[in-house]
């Protein structure tokens, strides 16, 4: 792939997609570690004249950056880093229990082996990353881990309610936390990986239930980390939960 500032090709629209992905996965490594902090503007003028760059690659990735969560428009304003409250975040958290459980749940009902082996192959890449500097590339491999579960359900709206939904999750704050305690990389890494390896082997089972148990316990464990992590109050999550509580009683 060419790099930010290899233009020996002639054919402008390849240089142009390079360029734009290479000022996407520039500009989403720097907000995975803390870079940018929530509410910090990101100037296109001021990216391209960094990078060395038109504007037009910089726009393109901006709006890739917003299409995955890590930016957000303002109008007449320009793009910044997301800045959720604790309330939005809340009810992310929330609505990713009610989707990702019933998304497991039909999975395993569902799923195709072309499915089965593509979700397996995303989790052995995550496997190997256990570095800071991975952490972007993570982020973004598990994000279409679990987008592949919702769109393994056989539901064509799962796969779209649960993109918009992982949109409004602030894990790329839980990932540039452990730009600042890297004692807790190792640790966290496994315990990420360990859960999403039972939610797998439980859809590969074709144990519904068990499938919709581990991705609940899967993102209750992320609560736990929005509230050590993010300092988000417990109590709000708690109540959040409880408005729903009645979905997940038998």
């Amino acid at each position: 792939m060419d790099t930010l500032l290899d233009r020996n090709t002639d054919n402008e629209l390849v240089l142009r997609r390079s360029l734009k992905e290479g000022v996407f996965e520039f500009l989403h490594q720097q907000i995975v570690a803390g870079k940018y902090a929530p509410g910090d503007w990101l100037r296109q003028e001021d990216i391209a004249s960094q990078l060395g760059v038109s504007q037009t690659p910089v726009r393109e990735a901006l709006d890739l950056l917003v299409s995955v969560g890590l930016a957000e428009r303002m109008p007449y304003k320009g793009v910044r880093v997301p800045e959720p409250k604790p309330e939005e975040v809340a009810d992310a958290y929330v609505m990713r229990l009610l989707l990702e459980g019933t998304a497991a749940r039909l999975a395993a009902h569902n799923r195709s082996a072309e499915q089965l082996a593509g979700l397996e192959a995303v989790l052995e890449q995550t496997r190997r990353l256990v570095t800071l500097e991975d952490m972007s590339t993570l982020r973004q491999l598990n994000k279409r881990f679990h987008l592949a579960i919702a769109e393994a359900s056989g539901n064509f709206l799962m796969g779209k309610l649960y993109e918009m939904t992982s949109n409004l999750f602030p894990d790329w704050r839980l990932y540039e936390y452990m730009f600042r305690h890297p004692e807790l990389l190792d640790t966290s890494l496994s315990r990420e990986y360990d859960e999403h390896r039972v939610i797998l082997e439980a859809i590969a089972d074709t144990d519904a239930e068990l499938a919709a148990r581990r991705s609940l316990e899967h993102i209750r464990n992320l609560g736990e980390e929005l509230v050590n992590f993010l300092g988000i109050p417990p109590d709000l999550l708690a109540v959040k939960e409880a408005q729903v509580q009645l979905l997940f009683d038998k």
